[in-house]
C-alpha cells in the first residue's frame, strides 16, 4: 500500500497516513489508473473512499503546479446528478485541503491556495458572476448547469478544465439525461486545449451493467485491445461484468460479439438494454448465424424470440428480460 502513496507529494501522503489506516482497494486501483492518464471508472460500495480516490489525485496535481492566470484557474470539474450532493462534496473537500496545507506549512513547502465553488440552479446571480470573474480551481456542478454554462458566455471558465469527475454515473448512463451529459462532455472536449481526463464514480453493487459505450459511463471503460471491429459509437451496446467487456451489440442490433465467458446473466443484461432501443433482431453471433448459435437457448430464456432471420426481442417483452 505504501508504494501507491509514493505517487503523492509529502503533504498529501502525510495527511492521508495521519487520517486513514491504509488506502482502500478502489483507491489503490483508481490512483494507479488516473496516474497513467487513463479515463477511469471507479466502482465500489458507498463509504469505500471513491470520492477521495478521484479528488486526492486532482488536489495533488493542483498543489504541485504554480498558480495559472486568473482565467485559467478552473482545472477540475465535478459533476453530480443531485444538487444535494454538491454541498456535501464541497464540505468533504475541506478536510484534505486543510490537512495538506497544514502538512505543507510544517514541512515549509509551498502549496498554492486551492479554491472550490458550486454552480447549480440554486446559485445566486452574484456568486455566478464571481465564478465568471474569478474562476475556482475546482467547480462543482450538475449536468443541467454544465449545459447552461457551455451554451453561454460562462463557457470561458471551462476552457482550462483538465479533469472531469462524474459521480453516480450508473444512475444516468442509460437515460436521456445521460445522453444529454455525454453531449455536454463532448462539447467540453472541443472547448479545452486537450481532452480532459474523465473519472467516473459508481456505487452500484450490480456486477453487470449494460450501456451505450459512447455514454459517459461507457467512455470511461478501458477498451480491450482485442476488441477487433468494436467501436465506441452511439447506438451500440455493451455488457460489462466487473468492468470487463462481455458482449457488444453493434449499432442496429444485427451483429452480437462475445468476449470471454458469457452466461445467462450477461444475456439478461443485454435484453434489458435492447428493449430500450425498440425492436432488436440479432442475425449473427460472432460472425455465425444466430439461429444456430449455442447461446440461442439462453437468449430465448431471457426474452428473445425466434425470427426468420435469427433472434428478436421487442419493447413489450421487457418484463421477461430479468436476471
Amino acid at each position: 500500500m505504501r508504494a501507491i502513496l509514493d505517487l503523492f507529494s509529502a503533504p498529501a501522503r502525510d495527511w492521508f497516513e495521519g487520517a486513514f489506516a491504509a488506502p482502500t482497494e478502489v483507491q489503490v486501483g483508481g490512483w494507479a489508473a488516473v496516474a497513467d492518464g487513463r479515463h477511469t471508472l471507479m466502482c465500489a460500495p458507498t463509504g469505500s473512499g471513491k470520492t477521495l480516490a478521484a479528488f486526492l489525485w486532482c488536489l495533488e496535481q493542483l498543489g504541485r503546479e504554480p498558480l495559472p492566470a486568473t482565467g485559467e484557474r478552473c482545472r477540475v470539474l465535478y459533476i453530480s446528478p443531485l444538487k444535494a450532493l454538491t454541498v456535501d462534496i464541497e464540505r468533504n473537500l475541506r478536510a484534505p485541503l486543510a490537512g495538506m496545507r497544514l502538512q505543507a506549512e510544517r514541512q515549509e513547502l509551498p502549496l498554492p491556495e486551492i479554491n472550490v465553488a458550486i454552480r447549480t440552479g440554486d446559485t445566486p446571480q452574484n456568486e455566478r458572476r464571481q465564478i465568471a470573474r474569478h474562476p475556482p480551481d475546482i467547480l462543482i456542478t450538475t449536468p443541467e448547469s454544465l449545459f447552461l454554462m457551455l451554451t453561454s458566455a460562462a463557457r470561458v471558465v471551462l476552457k482550462s478544465v483538465r479533469w472531469v469527475i462524474v459521480d453516480e454515473i450508473h444512475a444516468m448512463a442509460a437515460t436521456k439525461r445521460g445522453a444529454h451529459l455525454a453531449l455536454s462532455l463532448e462539447r467540453l472536449a472541443t472547448l479545452t486545449a486537450h481532452e480532459p481526463q474523465r473519472i467516473g464514480l459508481s456505487a452500484t453493487q450490480r456486477p453487470l451493467e449494460a450501456t451505450d459505450p459512447a455514454s459517459p459511463y461507457g467512455v470511461s471503460v478501458a477498451w480491450p485491445p482485442s476488441a477487433g471491429r468494436t467501436a465506441r459509437v452511439a447506438g451500440a451496446y455493451v455488457v460489462l461484468d466487473g468492468g470487463q467487456l462481455r458482449l457488444y451489440l453493434e449499432r442496429g442490433g444485427r451483429s452480437l460479439l462475445t468476449f470471454g465467458g458469457v452466461d445467462r446473466r450477461h444475456l439478461a443484461a443485454l435484453a434489458r438494454v435492447a428493449t430500450r432501443a425498440g425492436k432488436v433482431e440479432v442475425t449473427t453471433i460472432d460472425g455465425e448465424p444466430a439461429a444456430g448459435s449455442s447461446l440461442g437457448p439462453a437468449m430465448r430464456e431471457v426474452g428473445f424470440g425466434v425470427s426468420p432471420r435469427g433472434l428478436v426481442i421487442w419493447p413489450e417483452r421487457r418484463d421477461s428480460a430479468t436476471a
